[in-house]
């Protein structure tokens, strides 16, 4: 009876939440053509023109929500989702807003473009901001009104670390609600899964998850589990049926011809691309970096790419030209003074990034891949995590699953899993998809956190106990 009441609220939780998407894109679409309409009274008759925006606009916000996650209430953080669906929408209206000065649409330009109604698409963007804070967080309440937190058994490999995992469940305190920490060798799992609503499985051995998930599948309960190698190359298998026997299948061949083709003109278009239109912003950033210190601007490494082929990765300086004067490989820190002030802005803003275009236009680098690592560093981890080299089974890239998805200090271990889910699920989509996504990670406060000691034992221990 408990689950039946949990299972009406959250379906009327979720009309709700469905509503509210619905309205959410009607509200910017008649926003954006109904302030165009002012001064171009032609968008909202029966026209070439009308038919022709108003698609786009369609089109391109149906594919905005499928790059950016849709309106995913319930899964982000009301902050997250505000800024997703902000960027969509500005990228959305600033391509129809293109599209209709480029058809002449108003009074002003029938004979040469002059974009004279720029300042109508930055209200429109002002008004559909306001209308999507209102509606996220009004969708937000009304879905966690109805969807009470499910109840949590976590399983663990090491409950030493449980200090840890409650700090990140804190995160996600309308969500989850941790009742009870159990060992993975507590002989009275099977009682607490049948009390439990959720069940997450925290770094345990393949074996005794294949016999928690059975047992948590015969009684519908959910099941959260951390990746091992084996879960990668499962999830990213295919159904094959032998005669009448049903199989997964894996491949490892690696990208074919035609998607090596397809990847490397993508890499060529864009990079040349954002070579133009950052170079004014490269002269400024270069220009800062020798007035601060007088020291060099640009910053050469040794890293890592597809086989372990080395190469020279290009960077801006961020850190002062002694930083390794001992001439050892360190990561960087939380706090770390080695940065000089106007790296620490590069840093913040991801810009000290840019020359890695030049990788990417001469081939030494993809846009998207595995992050290039340096060699010692490379080194260390394979000692812990000897799976470390199948990154290096695809180019190395300027940005990645594990960078959208992860922060800078998360463990190599949880940033090996992002890397090898890309490589082994490769798709020409799924390079565009993170290509736009990647835009995400400016807004996070987290994504250029340092590694702090505390982080860097627990990894430590972490792989000592699952070797």
């Amino acid at each position: 009876m408990i689950d039946q009441n949990r299972k009406q609220r959250s379906l009327h939780g979720s009309l709700g939440v469905t509503a509210i998407k619905l309205l959410l894109f009607a509200g910017l679409f008649f926003i954006f053509f109904g302030f165009f309409a002012v001064s171009s009274p032609q968008i909202m008759r029966a026209s070439r023109t009308a038919a022709v925006t108003m698609t786009t606009y369609v089109i391109l916000t149906l594919c905005m929500i499928r790059i950016y996650g849709g309106f995913s209430i319930g899964r982000k953080r009301p902050l997250e989702i505000l800024i997703a669906t902000m960027i969509s929408t500005v990228f959305t209206d600033l391509v129809t807003y293109f599209e209709l000065e480029i058809m002449n649409v108003n009074q002003y330009n029938h004979s040469r473009l002059q974009f004279r109604e720029f300042d109508v698409i930055l209200i429109v963007l002002m008004f559909q901001l306001i209308w999507v804070f209102l509606l996220t967080y009004l969708a937000h309440n009304l879905y966690f009104r109805y969807n009470p937190p499910e109840k949590c058994l976590l399983i663990v490999g090491n409950l030493s670390s449980k200090d840890d995992y409650l700090r990140r469940f804190a995160r996600r305190k309308k969500e989850f609600q941790v009742d009870k920490i159990l060992s993975v060798d507590d002989t009275n799992w099977k009682y607490e899964i049948r009390n439990a609503e959720t069940v997450f499985l925290i770094d345990i051995g393949a074996a005794r998850k294949a016999e928690i998930i059975d047992y948590a599948y015969k009684y519908h309960k959910d099941v959260y589990t951390t990746t091992e190698l084996s879960d990668v190359v499962i999830n990213c298998s295919k159904h094959f049926l032998l005669d009448d026997i049903s199989m997964l299948s894996s491949s490892f061949r690696g990208l074919s011809l035609e998607q090596r083709f397809l990847k490397r003109a993508l890499d060529i278009f864009v990079s040349t691309f954002m070579i133009i239109v950052t170079s004014p912003i490269m002269i400024i950033e270069a220009i800062a970096i020798k007035v601060g210190d007088r020291g060099p601007v640009f910053y050469k490494q040794e890293r890592l790419t597809r086989n372990g082929k080395i190469f020279k990765v290009i960077k801006f300086r961020t850190m002062r030209v002694d930083a390794e004067k001992a001439g050892k490989a360190q990561l960087c820190k939380e706090n770390d003074d080695r940065i000089t002030p106007v790296g620490k802005i590069l840093r913040k803003t991801r810009m000290d990034e840019l020359p890695q275009l030049f990788n990417v236009f001469v081939g030494e680098m993809s846009l998207v891949g595995p992050r290039p690592e340096r060699p010692s560093i490379a080194a260390e981890y394979y000692k812990e995590i000897p799976e470390f080299q199948f990154r290096l089974r695809a180019k190395a890239g300027l940005t990645g699953l594990a960078q959208i998805m992860g922060k800078y200090n998360t463990t190599p271990r949880d940033k090996l899993m992002l890397d090898l889910m890309y490589i082994e699920r490769y798709s020409i989509w799924e390079d565009i998809m993170i290509l736009f996504q990647t835009a995400l990670v400016f807004f996070k406060s987290d994504s250029t956190e340092g590694f702090d000691d505390k982080k860097k034992t627990e990894f430590s221990q972490k792989n000592a106990e699952n070797k």
